[in-house]
């Protein structure tokens, strides 16, 4: 049981991270119905901008932190600008092959000027592992999954009090009414991918700390897709708890059956679910009049 105990404290903590991507995932797609297929790259290029600020430039983690995550709005900001605002009502299809041409161009980038091997963040997050009574979890894991925490609980403070948040959810329910009671919906739009740009860089940045950056980080973002089609692509909400517990089951499952199982359980958790409920464990059902 203890062993057991402390597996669940680790999955959930290593979940967490997970949780501000899908986010970034959901308000994008609840507000302009574009899939991001580049978030992954996202978080790469930004866990990217804080290794050369603060181990190439020698420029502090701070630093390397605030360059990071500005570098990641601008980019978000110039992807929904000028790809993917004018194409504003083209079929689904092209969106999602324009965000992953994005993804594409950034991770061939980043092997170019970073090259392929694995580089290491400065220890900003501490080591020293943490105790919750007997169970003891990695240090940067539990101080990493702190600072998830915080992040995450002040984008849903944000996003359900704030009278931006109001504006996103409005618009998320209904564009057309939206505009009609004066939100501006490209602003929304941009505000959106720019909230993204903060929690894809926060996230990259957490796990270029714990696991080292390649131009392969990006590939986490498949884990985001599991999470975020395990709760529903419209629950923001959902996306923690579905968080969660895919970060518990790939930890338990690698624990218990080894890592070759790891890699694919998850997903077929998410296959059996969306087998009996379509629309995923928090997602909405919508109905639409032709």
């Amino acid at each position: 049981m203890h062993q057991i105990l402390e597996f669940s404290i680790i999955g959930l903590a290593s979940g967490s991270v997970y949780v501000l991507a899908a986010l970034g995932f959901v308000i994008i797609f609840k507000s302009s119905s574009v899939f991001n297929f580049a978030l992954g790259e996202m978080m790469m290029i930004a866990a990217y901008l804080c290794f050369a600020t603060t181990v190439q430039m020698q420029l502090g983690w701070q630093a390397g932190v605030l360059v990071a995550v500005v570098g990641s709005v601008l980019i978000a900001l110039a992807v929904e600008r000028t790809m993917l605002q004018p194409l504003l009502g083209k079929p689904v299809i092209v969106l999602v092959m324009v965000t992953l041409g994005v993804g594409s161009i950034m991770r061939g980038l980043a092997g170019l000027v970073w090259g392929p091997d694995i580089v290491q963040l400065p220890d900003f997050l501490p080591r020293a592992p943490v105790f919750i009574g007997d169970v003891l979890i990695p240090g940067r894991l539990a101080w990493g999954s702190l600072v998830v925490g915080l992040i995450a609980g002040a984008f849903m403070a944000y996003y359900h009090f704030s009278r931006a948040g109001l504006a996103i959810r409005a618009t998320s329910s209904d564009q057309v009414t939206a505009e009609s009671m004066g939100i501006n919906i490209r602003q929304i739009f941009s505000l959106t991918w720019a909230i993204t740009g903060v929690l894809v860089a926060a996230s990259g940045i957490i796990l270029g700390a714990l696991n080292g950056i390649t131009p392969t980080l990006g590939l986490v973002a498949l884990n985001v897709l599991a999470v975020v089609m395990l709760s529903g692509l419209t629950s923001v909400g959902g996306v923690v708890v579905a968080g969660l517990f895919i970060g518990w089951v790939e930890t338990m499952v690698g624990a218990y059956l080894g890592a070759a199982w790891q890699n694919f359980v998850p997903y077929l958790v998410v296959l059996l679910v969306m087998t009996v409920k379509p629309t995923g464990l928090f997602g909405e059902r919508r109905i639409e009049r032709i």
